[in-house]
């Protein structure tokens, strides 16, 4: 029988530090290149604005509530005319913080 291929502590180490190094290198340029594109500024229709304000009044009148002594429950329909499909994005950014 032969005798089995030993490597030594630093073969290993060496072995070791070139591993970490390519996949350091390769976690690098994955990042670089998958960087998101920053969001173009947008406008916002008419229409979504006046539905993100109502939005934002319902939900002013819902805190002075609940900080009084109101218990009601506020709740929002999907649909609104249409509108609350359309401005789905804009009310989302808004509410989010992304104005």
């Amino acid at each position: 029988m032969s005798k089995p291929i030993r490597m030594s502590r630093r073969t290993w180490g060496a072995a070791w530090v070139v591993l970490c190094a390519a996949g350091l290198a390769a976690t690098a340029g994955l990042n670089a290149t998958s960087a998101p594109d920053p969001r173009p500024e947008r406008s916002v229709s008419a229409e979504c604005a006046e539905y993100v304000a109502d939005v934002e009044r319902r939900l002013a009148e819902a805190e002075a509530e609940r900080e009084g002594e109101g218990d009601g429950v506020l709740a929002f329909s999907r649909v609104r005319g249409g509108t609350g499909d359309d401005c789905h994005d804009e009310l989302r950014d808004h509410l989010r913080g992304d104005r």
